[in-house]
């Protein structure tokens, strides 16, 4: 779960959570593409990036002079199973909820 705090903590910033977006649905990109997120400097996009690598959100290679980076999958899937974990859950509590209360005759069931 710790892994996990610290990806919602990295994504919690809009500027991290934007470069986070722009990866997702652009793919690979290099620091200086990612700079037009968000109206900041070059040293500050670089900082973003660099609490997202630490949190495992984002790949970094180098290719020649550019450092290109990409969303980490691994990421993604820890996300999802989170969402998901606690979708089925409250899906399922408010099931419950449902059918106590139709057996109370308090809704139609």
């Amino acid at each position: 779960m710790t892994k996990l705090t610290e990806t919602f903590a990295a994504l919690g910033d809009k500027t991290r959570f934007a470069i986070v977006e722009r990866l997702l649905t652009e793919g690979e990109l290099s620091a200086g593409e990612l700079q037009a997120v968000a109206d900041i400097s070059a040293p500050a996009i670089s900082r973003h990036l660099k609490v997202l690598r630490l949190a495992g959100v984002v790949h970094q290679r180098v290719d020649r002079q550019h450092r290109m980076y990409s969303v980490a999958p691994e990421a993604v899937q820890a996300i999802n199973a989170w969402v998901e974990y606690h979708r089925r859950f409250w899906e399922t509590s408010l099931d419950r909820l449902e059918r106590a209360l139709a057996e109370k005759g308090l809704i139609d069931g």
